[in-house]
């Protein structure tokens, strides 16, 4: 059995991956998806948040969960994967990037995605919240860029949820090592319908940081919504390989 440790993007919650846990427990494993400090909090909670805590935060999370643990990241989540990743290879079976952004040493989010995204629609859709420590996703935008393959009613239900996001690791750079981060096998999944990181954008990251495999989903930015079973099965074959290594 393995331990899937699902690590949220920007503007969402644990609560997104509601719908994976059924079909992976189904495949003999388990879902761990905490909500990650500041996210979503006043000012106060926000100039706490950095990526290295919030590495630290997964670190410490993963280290109370039976093993094989696999951190699945999901957008934004990508850098939180790596960071947890380099400051504790040997605690991580595997690396699963959905849609997720896969960002090399001395690089930051921002640096790689965040400023064609501050342009256009996407970028109109950003507003500085707690003095600047956070951005607020409009919801009237959310549909577009997160939800574009969902059912009307999930569209709905998820744009309420969307909370605000913390600036700061999204402007940090990645401290990178191959003696850490380098060691842990990563895996993709890429989301051809993905407006928020689209396809040429998950791919130009992949060959940056090659994967060892590499799973393609008819999916919008948000697989573990509109096609949750499908996503589950991918992991839980990563899953199946992680452990069959292991023996």
């Amino acid at each position: 059995m393995a331990s899937f440790l699902m690590i949220p993007g920007a503007w969402h919650g644990s609560w997104c991956f509601d719908r994976l846990r059924e079909p992976l427990e189904r495949g003999g494993h388990a879902m761990f998806a905490p909500d990650l400090p500041g996210a979503g909090g006043d000012a106060r909670a926000m100039a706490r948040v950095s990526l290295e805590r919030w590495g630290k935060f997964i670190v410490d999370e993963m280290r109370r969960l039976p093993g094989p643990v696999i951190l699945c990241a999901h957008s934004r989540g990508g850098i939180v994967a790596s960071q947890a990743a380099e400051m504790a290879p040997d605690d991580v079976a595997a690396l699963v990037y959905i849609s997720g952004a896969l960002i090399p040493n001395r690089r930051s989010l921002h640096d790689v995605i965040g400023r064609v995204m501050g342009e256009g629609a996407f970028g109109a859709s950003l507003s500085p919240v707690n003095d600047g420590l956070g951005l607020r996703f409009s919801s009237d935008n959310a549909v577009a860029f997160f939800y574009n393959r969902c059912e009307v009613s999930d569209q709905t239900a998820c744009a309420a949820r969307l909370i605000d996001e913390p600036v700061r690791p999204l402007t940090t750079n990645l401290r990178l090592t191959t003696e850490g981060f380098g060691r842990v096998p990563r895996h993709y999944v890429e989301c051809v319908d993905d407006n928020t990181f689209p396809l040429a954008v998950q791919r130009a990251m992949q060959a940056e940081l090659p994967c060892e495999t590499v799973t393609t989903l008819e999916s919008d930015h948000s697989p573990f919504i509109c096609m949750p079973d499908r996503l589950a099965m991918a992991l839980t074959t990563i899953a199946n390989s992680v452990e069959r290594k292991e023996q």
